[in-house]
């Protein structure tokens, strides 16, 4: 491998509704990417704990200081000697809402960020799937980056996809890379998962990576898999499919100033006058 390429390991899961189980299954991963020269591992939205049953799910949604989950991974990245970004786990935020939050953790096991989900999944499907995640989850309200061996680092979670706002502001903080874990529904991502993933990148000429949740889980979802790495240039670089596990990707980082200077759009970018306002 080149001065400029780092290897990158995504762990595509099947979360179920026990956390310790959970946890320990992104442990092991910590320890098999390490062991395989990634220099961080990316785990999909919820991660933790996946239960459309909040009254069953809610005795384990705790504070963020006494998550076992997240000390299970802190711990486990600190002895692997790997970064970790944790896609997301629901963690108690103020008053009775919850919080859809990524932790980035560094391989000294200490959190170097964290974002929480902005945008709210709230629909009724064609398929007679509803969901409410507004419900239970307050959005949150800050963009987040973060530096890490791969660059800047920007984070998103799943339905922030749909709303190219965050991913203006995202290129405009000329991030390297962009983590958008998901649990995204089978109807909706063969639809539009690919797609989206790839006009991302393409827009912020970055790295989208994308690890996911896959199959049917125990609180009877299916989720669509398919975690992805895509380049600046919008190419596929690892699709996983629709097995769980570990994928490894090699990423080359020149790649992105070589994007930016083919078409700076970046650069280029001018504020949308306000009388183009509707």
């Amino acid at each position: 491998m080149s001065a400029d390429t780092r290897r990158i390991a995504l762990l595509q899961m099947t979360t179920g509704i026990d956390p310790a189980a959970n946890a320990a299954t992104m442990a092991r991963a910590a320890q098999d990417a390490a062991r395989e020269g990634a220099v961080m591992l990316f785990t999909p939205e919820m991660s933790g704990l996946l239960d459309r049953d909040r009254a069953r799910g809610s005795v384990h949604v705790v504070p963020e200081a006494e998550s076992p989950v997240l000390a299970e991974v802190r711990n486990a990245a600190a002895k692997a000697g790997i970064w970790v970004h944790i896609g997301s786990l629901a963690v108690k935020a103020e008053g009775t809402r919850w919080a859809n939050r990524a932790f980035v953790i560094t391989p000294a096991g200490e959190i170097a960020a964290r974002y929480d989900k902005i945008h709210m999944f709230d629909v009724d499907l064609a398929t007679g799937e509803t969901w409410r995640e507004s419900a239970a989850y307050q959005p949150g309200e800050a963009v987040v980056t973060v530096e890490t061996p791969l660059g800047r680092l920007g984070l998103a979670i799943c339905y922030d996809i749909r709303f190219p706002a965050l991913f203006e502001a995202l290129g405009q903080r000329k991030c390297d890379i962009i983590a958008i874990p998901a649990a995204f529904t089978v109807p909706t991502g063969r639809a539009h998962w690919h797609l989206m993933q790839r006009a991302r990148a393409i827009e912020a000429s970055a790295f989208i990576v994308s690890a996911a949740q896959v199959g049917r889980h125990e609180d009877g979802r299916e989720t669509y898999g398919h975690s992805l790495v895509v380049d600046p240039w919008g190419d596929v670089v690892l699709d996983m499919g629709e097995q769980g596990g570990i994928g490894f990707a090699d990423i080359d980082l020149a790649r992105i100033a070589e994007v930016r200077a083919q078409v700076p759009s970046l650069a280029n970018r001018r504020p949308i006058p306000t009388s183009w306002a509707p």
